[in-house]
């Protein structure tokens, strides 16, 4: 297969630890996430896999981090959105999304997420202070990225429901547990989501779902056939999840498996699922 041309990475990371710490990179097994990730870093593995536009998402609940992505942003070429964060329980939550339109970049501001899977609540998704805050993020127009765990889809399910005027974008398939096998009860939520049509799903993070060191294509190929299914490829894209899937693969590996894995697919379809929906889901 000849790679996808214009190729657009609906979801990856940039960090600077002197700037500020990322307390989530505990433990031998992360260590090598603990060095900076820089756009500088990323630039050329992504140029060199075809990549023409990215999305970079947030990866702690500071809120100075969404305007430094923002800025990055407004200075790159290639980075050509920014899943932030805002404290959506905020009372003030609608000023705050609208301050950062309004900073340099802010154009490039195209979803919010929060880091919901380590939230102890499985329904906080459904907490009155946070469907406030999500009917928010809908009414300056832009997207919620979900990350979430297995047991956490049921109630981003009921919030899609709740909230039909807002698009849910689940990261990472919803963190199937791919590295035992088990497709049950991942299959049955996922396909209850995408059952909703203001849902879309990012073929990103199944690397590291996987064992690191022994995961295949065809090991991913059920679950991300679940999603193609459950979805469809206008409802579907793109994401390296870089520098994390680094853990598992190289840059070019996992694209080379997310191509693989949509083998099946026509030239049009793997252009939604590679570029299209991405562009369409964040107005990019």
């Amino acid at each position: 297969m000849t790679p996808p041309a214009n190729v657009v990475d609906a979801h990856h990371h940039l960090w600077d630890l002197s700037v500020r710490d990322q307390d989530w990179i505990t433990g031998p097994a992360l260590a090598p996430l603990r060095r900076d990730f820089t756009l500088a870093d990323l630039e050329p593995e992504a140029r060199a896999a075809g990549v023409t536009a990215t999305v970079v998402v947030q990866t702690i609940t500071v809120a100075e981090e969404t305007p430094e992505f923002l800025a990055i942003a407004d200075g790159s070429d290639l980075v050509a959105g920014v899943v932030g964060w805002t404290d959506l329980t905020a009372p003030d939550v609608a000023d705050a999304l609208a301050a950062l339109r309004a900073l340099p970049g802010g154009d490039r501001l195209v979803g919010i997420r929060h880091q919901v899977q380590g939230e102890p609540d499985p329904e906080w998704l459904l907490r009155p202070d946070v469907q406030r805050g999500l009917a928010a993020v809908a009414a300056e127009g832009l997207v919620y990225d979900l990350v979430v765990q297995v047991s956490q889809l049921p109630a981003a399910t009921r919030a899609a429901e709740l909230l039909p005027g807002l698009t849910f974008v689940l990261d990472h398939l919803g963190k199937p547990p791919i590295a035992s096998g088990a497709i049950q009860p991942w299959a049955d939520h996922v396909e209850a989501l995408a059952a909703r049509p203001n849902t879309v799903c990012k073929l990103s993070g199944m690397v590291t779902e996987a064992a690191w060191d022994s995961w295949t294509p065809n090991g991913l190929r059920p679950y991300a056939d679940i999603v193609l299914a459950a979805f469809g490829p206008s409802r579907l894209m793109f994401g390296s999840d870089w520098p994390v899937s680094r853990l598992a693969a190289s840059y070019a590996e996992v694209l080379d498996a997310a191509r693989t894995v949509t083998d099946a697919l026509t030239e049009p379809e793997r252009t939604e699922v590679f570029s299209t929906t991405a562009r369409r889901v964040y107005g990019l």
